[in-house]
């Protein structure tokens, strides 16, 4: 009678207890996506969004990677930035999260001065890089 009732505590705790997710990513995506969104609230989110057509004091940026500088409409740009002749890659976004002066001077992402980690920089990138496909 013992054994039966450890037997079937057992079963009621295994069936009761953690189990791994049905989805789990094992190449460790979903962590490192979930590192760049946390480094970009860290840095980025009082004056942007993530959400399309969502422009705060910085225009939103949802599918930057692969837009042309300045160009999203209804948003009031600084003339450097619309004059910026290039498209949001991924070397280019990294050179302006670590220093905005030296690739559009003249932005207006005041007192913004960058963000020296260039993990968090590459963490950043490659957050943006996910939800913008």
């Amino acid at each position: 009678m013992y054994f039966a009732i450890v037997a079937f505590a057992l079963a009621v705790a295994m069936l009761h207890g953690p189990r791994p997710s049905l989805a789990q990513d094992p190449t460790g995506k979903d962590a490192a996506a979930g590192d760049g969104q946390l480094a970009l609230n860290n840095a980025c989110r009082t004056c942007h969004t993530i959400r399309e057509g969502d422009n705060r004091l910085g225009p939103n940026l949802h599918k930057i990677l692969g837009r042309k500088a300045g160009s999203l409409p209804n948003y009031g740009y600084s003339s450097a930035m619309k004059g910026a002749d290039f498209v949001w890659d991924q070397a280019t976004l990294d050179r302006f999260i670590a220093n905005p002066d030296q690739v559009v001077a003249g932005h207006n992402m005041k007192p913004y001065g960058g963000i020296a980690s260039a993990e968090d920089r590459a963490k950043i990138v490659g957050f943006l890089e996910t939800i913008g496909q």
